[in-house]
């Protein structure tokens, strides 16, 4: 049901908002991609390397979610793992993804982007945001590594940013609770906070009833055993503790359906 008197964000990527909480969910395949929608999702954050927590998807791979989905697509970008402190040339390639991402269809952009005492890098994201714009922007989980959310919270809301992904700078959504509520308070409807981290059936009631919050994040994923039948186990492509080849994780239509089912029946 439609939940009256708040504000939603403005911008694309509404789809959905008449059933209630919005669902994001992030993928990094095309299967995902189509899963996520035919389990409800209203948006879809599209990454490449989910394992590093999300990185630029191949434009490629844009461009087929693109064909093969109708809810809005927001792409991260992310040029690689670690941390979220860049250097000049790690900025252009931003610069350039996200122009090639507006290029191949995105509907929203998503970064993050701190100083090296865990600020918000104003002047980054600035020049990030200008490359966006008109599309709507969400600042990710590098928000959860800044030293002071609340004065990082007002420093998004002054540079633009529709939507900030968080799990209340804890280890997950459930455990910054607290804080995400706090946040969701301050924001006055002038930014969405969105909680991502650890959602699951099990908590997303208690997340969403006591954050306040009008849309949620989540993976939804199951492993899959892969196809192949020949295998090598004596080599991995990845660094040695990488997950096995032989294991994808993928959107599971069941789970993100029983996630919107929750989420539109609470009150």
């Amino acid at each position: 049901m439609e939940r009256r008197g708040r504000k939603r964000g403005s911008g694309a990527g509404n789809a959905g908002m008449g059933d209630g909480f919005l669902m994001e969910v992030c993928v990094d395949s095309v299967e995902s991609a189509v899963n996520a929608e035919r389990g409800g999702a209203g948006r879809i954050e599209l990454c490449a390397g989910l394992m590093e927590g999300g990185t630029t998807p191949s434009m490629g791979l844009l461009q087929v979610v693109k064909q093969c989905v109708r809810v809005p697509v927001f792409v991260i970008i992310r040029p690689r793992g670690g941390d979220f402190l860049y250097s000049d040339r790690e900025l252009e390639v931003m610069k350039a993804d996200i122009r090639l991402a507006k290029l191949h269809g995105a509907d929203g952009l998503v970064f993050g982007a701190l100083t090296e005492d865990g600020r918000i890098d104003t002047e980054l994201c600035t020049a990030l945001l200008a490359v966006c714009r008109p599309l709507p922007v969400t600042f990710h989980r590098a928000f959860d590594m800044v030293h002071d959310p609340l004065v990082a919270l007002e420093t998004l809301v002054s540079l633009g940013f529709e939507r900030v992904l968080t799990s209340g700078c804890d280890s997950s959504a459930l455990e910054g609770l607290p804080l995400i509520k706090r946040l969701t308070e301050q924001a006055k409807g002038r930014i969405v906070v969105v909680p991502g981290g650890g959602i699951t059936e099990r908590n997303l009631q208690r997340i969403l009833e006591g954050s306040g919050a009008p849309e949620f994040h989540c993976s939804a994923r199951s492993a899959r055993d892969s196809a192949m039948k020949f295998r090598n186990s004596s080599v991995a492509m990845g660094a040695s503790v990488s997950v096995s080849e032989y294991s994808l994780k993928v959107a599971d239509v069941a789970k993100v359906r029983t996630l919107n089912a929750i989420a539109k029946n609470i009150l």
